[in-house]
């Protein structure tokens, strides 16, 4: 029998397919709906998720090209995610509540207050996934002309998170007395105030949050680069990651789980969650043709829009016609990659677009049984812990999971039946949280 596997279900926007808003099954206008939030969360609580999860930016992060992409793109308007899961809280019961929250427009005390607190009103079952922004237009939002440029963006994002995990080990987890025939209310022997200074931030301290149920919240990152592998190792339970085929998951997971060896933490310790796309049907032609719907509806604006980036500028050029060589294209290795591969395969502009329109992550399209034997390939060939489901739209992509593939990833033994304990932390089969005090204190006494 397989391990239970972890999963989490990515709710941003109405999906990951880039046409999932014409759907005609979608309601437009869900990414601003409580109502069609809490039916998603319910829904991968009933299918035993581990979590959900909200990917973050703090802006509109594109640019109209080609003229006329941003008014077809619904990448504009949504829910503030911390306010959201908030609300979520008490309208469930197990499911973890994960956001993005950046490194780069915040404060380390806001953000450990804000994660601290929805860890209180969740009964332990906070998240922050930890991120640096990267967009022009998140800078032109706080007063900045510019982003600020890679390696201090990391470097601030290193000191950040150690300032946030030290102001959650502010307090202990029987400081407060609350004795009301002394009148003490706290033991000031069981507080420790920071005291942080370096070169980014300068932290007095205590928290105004007291110990969280999990003791403190999930740390999750989503970085591939070295910087964010770093962090990773240091502080991250759970890693999301993007991985087309199997052996660069391996590959990235054998890093990952080495880098934490070497910090003498247990491997085992930290979930690795690639993202995936699965899309299911009662037949393989059902899940087929579900999956062809979402592509003819791809506007070919949005389309060449998303492909923008990396090929430049191909409005043009017939969409029915070959990919042509990349000319002035904003990175070139990976411009000349995608234009090897589309003459190798003999692809045109709308084929290349509709590649990549998809949704990012590691694609299954088929039946419950085909969907269950990819997770169960890469779970079991080292590949990852588990995936982070970025279904092609919502709600179907989550009601068609927890319908038609729960059960049968019930029956192979790869999932839950029933919740194993009351916090995130719990249910990712995590240990109990030891806050650096108490770390010292244990190597003081050997």
């Amino acid at each position: 029998m397989a391990k239970p596997i972890a999963l989490g279900l990515s709710m941003r926007y109405l999906g990951y397919h880039d046409a999932a808003w014409r759907h005609p099954e979608v309601d437009a206008d869900a990414s601003s709906s409580y109502a069609h939030f809490l039916h998603c969360a319910q829904q991968a609580e009933r299918g035993m998720f581990d979590m959900v999860f909200f990917a973050d930016g703090i802006g509109v992060r594109a640019n109209d090209d080609p003229p006329g992409y941003l008014e077809r793109s619904n990448r504009n308007v949504e829910l503030e995610p911390l306010t959201l899961l908030s609300a979520l809280a008490p309208m469930t019961k197990h499911i973890g509540l994960v956001t993005t929250a950046s490194t780069t427009y915040n404060e380390p005390y806001h953000i450990a207050r804000k994660f601290g607190s929805l860890d209180q009103i969740s009964g332990g079952r906070a998240g922050w996934n930890v991120v640096t922004s990267w967009s022009q237009q998140e800078a032109w939002n706080f007063s900045r002309d510019a982003h600020l440029d890679y390696d201090t963006r990391y470097e601030r994002a290193a000191e950040f998170v150690e300032v946030v995990t030290g102001l959650w080990d502010s307090w202990e987890q029987d400081a407060f007395l609350h004795d009301k025939a002394s009148g003490r209310f706290y033991d000031p022997a069981k507080l420790h105030t920071l005291h942080h200074k370096g070169k980014h931030f300068a932290v007095r301290g205590p928290l105004s949050v007291k110990r969280t149920p999990q003791g403190r919240p999930i740390i999750v990152q989503a970085g591939a680069a070295e910087q964010g592998r770093e962090i990773a190792a240091e502080y991250a339970d759970v890693v999301y990651s993007s991985a087309l085929e199997i052996g660069a998951a391996r590959t990235y997971y054998n890093d990952l789980k080495a880098r934490v060896a070497q910090r003498g933490r247990n491997p085992d310790h930290m979930k690795i969650m690639p993202a995936l796309v699965a899309v299911i049907g009662r037949t393989k032609m059902e899940a087929e043709d579900k999956f062809a719907t979402l592509n003819q509806l791809i506007d070919p604006v949005v389309g060449l829009g998303m492909i923008y980036n990396q090929m430049g500028d191909l409005s043009g050029y017939d969409v029915d016609g070959p990919v042509p060589e990349p000319v002035n294209a904003p990175v070139r290795s990976l411009a000349y990659k995608w234009w090897e591969k589309a003459k190798a395969e003999n692809m045109t502009i709308r084929q290349l677009y509709t590649e990549h329109s998809g949704g990012g992550g590691y694609r299954l399209v088929g039946t419950a049984k085909d969907v269950a034997d990819g997770i169960e390939e890469w779970t079991e060939g080292g590949a990852c812990d588990g995936f982070n489901l970025t279904p092609t739209h919502l709600p179907h992509g989550i009601d068609d999971f927890v319908e038609l593939l729960t059960p049968e990833l019930q029956r192979r033994g790869m999932t839950r039946t029933a919740y194993v304990g009351k916090t995130l932390r719990e249910n990712l089969g995590l240990p109990d949280y030891r806050s650096r005090w108490q770390r010292e204190a244990d190597l003081a006494a050997e």
